[in-house]
């Protein structure tokens, strides 16, 4: 009789180190043991040699419910799987109501533990000073953050907050440890250009990164880190663009804030010489696309640590929220749940860095950052088997099986170098490299974040 459910052998992607002929024995859901060499004998035993093994994903910004009865927590978790992701961390902003009181917040953990075939950790929200005593609740309910915005993107589903009002949030929301997240955007500068430019009949392709300007950007991260500083809060950049963004973010740091920064694998896949005329209005996000000497600089910073986290800021809108000659009248985002980790570890690899890189930036420092680190984001013993088999191999990325709500992607034609060929989920097996396998739903579904402090 065996000592173990689950044995998985290949090369171990492990914090310090690759492990060329290792394995991971999972018991009861749960990393048991770790090796080298001959492995012990299990239940199920999965020779995986020549792959690497590696922690489960963490999307860190993800909006499955942007758009009503269109996608969803559970149709995303099945392309999230698919794309080597184990925990999704769904944002606020949903329709038609953001997540900004307990009432809707246990709602939605419902929904996650109804449906979902991965772990989902939620963000909540606040939309104004109203709905500042609603804090407390959401913060024991089990939220693992905050999203806020400097620009209204949607009145009242995704308003601007005040900085003032902000600044009272982060002095509510601090004690608990967890981050305010911030999208990052000076609303009177966006709406001056974007004016400027309709007055002229200026909307084409090109006409939203023009609108958009780093200063937009970069400002307003200031903002936030200066929110940050004077609170004590943990300040948090969710999307960020620019060379200055990341220096700001380094600049806090270094002076001894608690600040975090996150950037988005578009900013590191595509660039605005190369990508933006070809896909137009597909490739619209906020922050726009930078020219390619911007995104190589972002790269600089992935390197030498001045990153927290890379995540998708994925949104399955259709190809008809995508299709209007007029650039500002089309939605911004787009699907990103299977493209995270194949794209990601495809642009190390292209520049020399280290499988080590990408478990870094999708699996451990985002765990650490939502207060998951003591169950995710590693291959050790007694965290959660949550567990991705990642095959080498080179193809041209194909979104028409997608398991998501919609069957396009930015990055369809786009060469790859690996391919997702397993996901494991407390050690079962999630997707088999061609389908999702489990049941979705169960109560441990829904993932909260061990706390700090008197929040705890």
């Amino acid at each position: 009789m065996s000592d173990f459910d689950l044995v998985i052998t290949g090369n171990l992607v492990l914090p310090d180190r690759t492990a060329e002929n290792g394995y991971i024995a999972v018991r009861d859901g749960r990393i048991s043991m770790i090796g080298e060499g001959t492995p012990p004998a299990a239940k199920d035993v999965r020779n995986c040699d020549g792959c690497w093994v590696m922690p489960g994903a963490i999307d860190g910004q993800v909006h499955s419910k942007s758009q009503l009865n269109q996608e969803g927590l559970a149709q995303a978790s099945r392309a999230a799987a698919a794309g080597g992701i184990t925990t999704s961390v769904d944002m606020p902003y949903d329709d038609p109501q953001a997540i900004s009181t307990r009432a809707a917040f246990d709602k939605k953990v419902a929904e996650v533990r109804a449906g979902c075939h991965i772990d989902v950790a939620l963000y909540a929200t606040l939309l104004d000073e109203a709905n500042l005593p609603e804090a407390a609740g959401l913060i024991e309910a089990g939220a693992c953050g905050f999203k806020f915005s400097t620009f209204e993107a949607a009145p009242g589903r995704f308003p601007k907050v005040d900085l003032d009002v902000l600044e009272q949030a982060f002095r509510l929301i601090g004690p608990s440890g967890l981050a305010c997240g911030v999208h990052n955007q000076v609303q009177s500068l966006t709406h001056k250009n974007i004016a400027a430019l309709q007055e002229k009949g200026d909307t084409g392709w090109d006409a939203f990164a023009r609108a958009h300007t780093p200063l937009i950007e970069d400002l307003a991260t200031l903002q936030i880190y200066e929110l940050g500083a004077r609170t004590g809060t943990k300040a948090h950049v969710v999307h960020v663009s620019t060379d200055r963004g990341f220096e700001l973010h380094r600049m806090y740091r270094d002076a001894g804030f608690n600040v975090s920064i996150e950037t988005c694998v578009q900013y590191l896949m595509m660039n605005h010489e190369d990508d933006a005329k070809r896909l137009g209005a597909k490739l619209k996000h906020y922050p726009p696309i930078r020219p390619k000497a911007e995104m190589d600089k972002l790269w600089t910073h992935i390197a030498t640590g001045n990153c927290t986290f890379v995540s998708s800021d994925h949104v399955s809108w259709g190809l008809d929220r995508k299709d209007d000659p007029d650039i500002f009248k089309n939605k911004s985002g787009g699907p990103g749940l299977e493209t995270l980790l194949p794209a990601f570890w495809t642009g190390c690899a292209e520049r020399g860095l280290s499988p080590q890189i990408v478990a870094r930036m999708l699996c451990e420092n985002p765990a650490n950052h939502f207060l998951l680190g003591d169950r995710k984001g590693r291959l050790a013993e007694r965290l959660d088997a949550d567990i991705v088999v990642v095959e080498p191999d080179t193809y041209a990325y194909d979104p028409s099986n997608s398991q998501g709500a919609v069957t396009w992607s930015s990055f369809e034609g786009r060469e790859f170098r690996v391919r997702i060929a397993a996901t494991y989920s407390k050690g079962e097996l999630v997707w088999d490299g061609k389908d999702i396998v489990n049941a979705p739903g169960g109560e441990d579904r829904f993932i909260r974040p061990a706390l700090k402090g008197a929040a705890a």
